[in-house]
């Protein structure tokens, strides 16, 4: 909501469509709630009417049947809510959601925040609900009300003046409706999708840290194989060469020498692409657009290019970059594809990545580790991967990774 572009992008109608969609779901759980509450507000009416025995023994028995039906039903209501409720917050927020539990229903956690948010629906998304209602009613009636006091004789300027001030009161119920919204998603995502506990937490940490490990472990390789391997093998290239001047070029020990520089060019040139692979230094130094631009150059598809030119985290970056590259080898190798297309931008705190090819399809990540491999990785660095590749293509691999901003 504090982003200039707010007013012009899809958040101001998502905001809308889950507020839209807080008060149907708000009126179908109070419909729902009718029967079991039924019993008990008859018991009160019962109560309300006479002290008696005959009265408090009916009203006691309306109590327990209502009491029963709450215990039975309530639970199981409140985890059909949460579900529908973490489908509803896709609406209003990008992040990824956790899976509700499936643990016992009357002494797993998740349940009583279920039922939490049950009551949350019903008995606090009216009152936001029915406030941006008298808010939206003051904005229609307000150029209608000023439209009044205009004369007859001014009429042309009364209805430039009441179209300027509903188009400056529209903004505002826009920005009322993401904000009540919002805060009501907010609270539905800390009751329904809570943080995991310190065990997951130091779990997770640990993946970190071993593929931050791994990151640091291939650069090393990487200067090694750059610095060390590759210097003596242009040397040696160097010294062949040299040799090889000094032989008759009629001689058989001239052909085996030419035959061994041309094998130590062609070996330096593999070398040359195993360390751009391990870790690309246009990816390092440039970032992630310089680097798909480069690897879109080396591949035998025709690739259309569409990514950021900003800079992201290095774990981010090379996340993207080994999905990106991963998917163009897969479809020069296994799909016949003629061409493919890469994206790769910002949404809010995600960096979205998308490779679409024009192959035919059938991409299956259990016969392959490549996949499993990013899929892993984007999951360390908290983010995950898709992938829809029918039969008759096309294969679409789509990468969020959360990014600083």
């Amino acid at each position: 909501m504090t982003g200039r572009r707010f007013l012009v992008s899809v958040w101001p109608w998502r905001g809308f469509a889950y507020s839209a969609t807080t008060a149907v779901a708000s009126g179908l759980l109070w419909l729902l709630l009718a029967v079991p509450l039924t019993p008990v507000f008859a018991a009160v009416v019962v109560l309300s009417a006479g002290r008696t025995d005959s009265y408090l023994i009916l009203a006691a028995g309306l109590g327990l049947v209502g009491v029963g039906l709450l215990a039975l039903l309530g639970p199981r209501l409140a985890l059909s809510v949460a579900r529908a409720e973490r489908w509803r917050l896709r609406l209003v927020g990008d992040a990824p959601l956790r899976p509700g539990s499936r643990g016992d229903r009357y002494t797993d956690l998740a349940t009583w925040r279920a039922v939490a948010y049950l009551v949350l629906l019903g008995a606090v998304g009216p009152l936001w609900l029915g406030a941006l209602g008298v808010i939206g009613l003051i904005v229609v009636s307000t150029p209608i009300a000023v439209d009044h006091r205009i004369s007859v004789m001014d009429s042309m300027s009364g209805i430039v003046g009441r179209a300027g001030l509903g188009l400056v009161l529209i903004p505002v119920l826009l920005y009322l409706t993401a904000l009540f919204g919002g805060a009501h998603a907010a609270l539905a995502r800390m009751l329904l999708c809570p943080e995991p506990s310190e065990e997951l937490v130091e779990v997770g940490r640990s993946r970190t840290r071993l593929m931050n490990a791994f990151d640091a472990e291939r650069l090393r390789i990487e200067r090694d194989l750059h610095d060390i391997a590759q210097q003596r093998l242009v040397a040696l290239t160097m010294q062949i060469g040299m040799a090889r001047l000094d032989l008759p070029p009629s001689s058989p020990a001239a052909a085996a020498m030419s035959s061994a520089h041309d094998q130590a060019k062609a070996l330096m040139a593999e070398l040359r692409d195993l360390i751009r692979g391990i870790s690309p230094r246009t990816l390092r130094e440039l970032g992630l657009r310089a680097a798909v631009e480069e690897l879109a150059a080396s591949s035998s598809l025709e690739v259309r290019v569409d990514v950021a030119s900003s800079r992201f985290p290095a774990t981010v970056e090379w996340v993207a970059y080994a999905a990106i590259s991963e998917a163009l080898a897969n479809a020069v190798k296994h799909s016949g594809a003629t061409e493919a297309t890469v994206t790769a931008r910002r949404e809010a705190a995600l960096l979205l990545v998308e490779v679409r090819d024009s192959g035919g399809g059938g991409a299956d990540p259990d016969r392959g580790s490549g996949l499993t491999g990013l899929a892993d990785r984007a999951a360390a660095a908290g983010g995950r991967l898709l992938i829809s590749s029918p039969a008759g293509g096309p294969t679409i691999l789509r990468v969020e990774l959360p990014c600083a901003s």
